[in-house]
């Protein structure tokens, strides 16, 4: 079905996840994923940022990384509350990539050999959200 004219410039920018501690959550995304932290000042998150899609955007609220009681955010995939599912990541060889997680600790909510859909992974981040591992071209 083609696009609207109307909505041809609507493009999805970018999904925020709630997280405890930027300093574990940056260590898993930048290390662990390879994404890359862009400059955080209001400026440039207004003209570099907005103007882009596919923003990963980690949202800390202070004191929530040594607050003993603070129970975590909802991921959204267990009740109460089911909504949010995941974020996924394309990779050039989901095998390697996931050697490479459990080489590093990455915990997995499923692992290829899990289920029946052998050529994706999901693994867990620092705050339990799933981030799905697929490949940049799907093996038919």
């Amino acid at each position: 079905m083609p696009r609207d004219p109307e909505t041809a410039s609507y493009r999805f920018n970018h999904t925020t996840l709630r997280i405890k501690d930027p300093k574990v959550s940056l260590q898993f995304y930048q290390e662990i994923l390879g994404m890359e932290l862009q400059d955080n000042t209001i400026n440039s998150l207004i003209s570099y940022a907005f103007a882009r899609e596919g923003i990963l955007e980690l949202t800390h609220n202070h004191g929530t990384e040594s607050d003993a009681n603070f129970q975590g955010y909802a991921s959204g995939n267990t009740d109460p509350g089911r909504g949010f599912g995941h974020i996924a990541i394309t990779v050039d060889d989901v095998e390697k990539a996931c050697e490479r997680f459990e080489k590093l600790n990455v915990p997995f909510k499923k692992r290829l050999t899990d289920g029946k859909m052998k050529n994706i992974a999901f693994i867990l981040d620092p705050d339990g959200y799933w981030v799905e591992v697929v490949g940049n071209t799907v093996k038919l």
